[in-house]
């Protein structure tokens, strides 16, 4: 499984306001941080917004911020928040194969069930990590 560059970027932000709590920090200090496009880094701002991991403050002085302590943030609950399609394989999409021709083995098929425990398996790893935990001291004392 190979996680988007959305998601990426969306888990690298998540470790910035992590360091920084003490301050709003900008879209632009973050981009410039990673090396990350600032036009990218919005939609990702938006996106963390709307599932309530960050805040965000509009205006002069604005910025973000962790919207709750990073030993809240689960690293699971992010990837499943900015990954669209966590399919290993496109039978296991929602709704079926869109862009493949259909499975003829899909009636007996045990390949799905092994992915799809796979794909369980990796997201309870996961699960047992926070914020906190990943955010290390060296990444505190390279974004300080």
């Amino acid at each position: 499984m190979r996680l988007t560059l959305h998601t990426d970027y969306a888990l690298r932000t998540l470790m910035y306001l992590a360091v920084h709590t003490d301050r709003l920090s900008s879209i632009r200090e973050i981009a410039t941080a990673y090396g990350i496009s600032e036009n990218h880094l919005m939609k990702i701002i938006h996106r963390l917004a709307l599932g309530g991991f960050i805040e965000t403050i509009r205006g002069r002085g604005g910025g973000m911020r962790l919207a709750r302590p990073a030993s809240a943030i689960r690293i699971g609950d992010v990837v499943r928040h900015t990954e669209e399609d966590m399919a290993l394989v496109g039978c296991l999409q929602s709704g079926g194969a869109k862009d493949t021709a259909p499975c003829l083995l899909a009636d007996a098929c045990r390949l799905r069930g092994a992915l799809g425990e796979a794909l369980g398996s990796f997201m309870t790893v996961l699960d047992g990590y926070t914020l906190a935990d990943v955010v290390t001291s060296h990444e505190r004392q390279r974004l300080a």
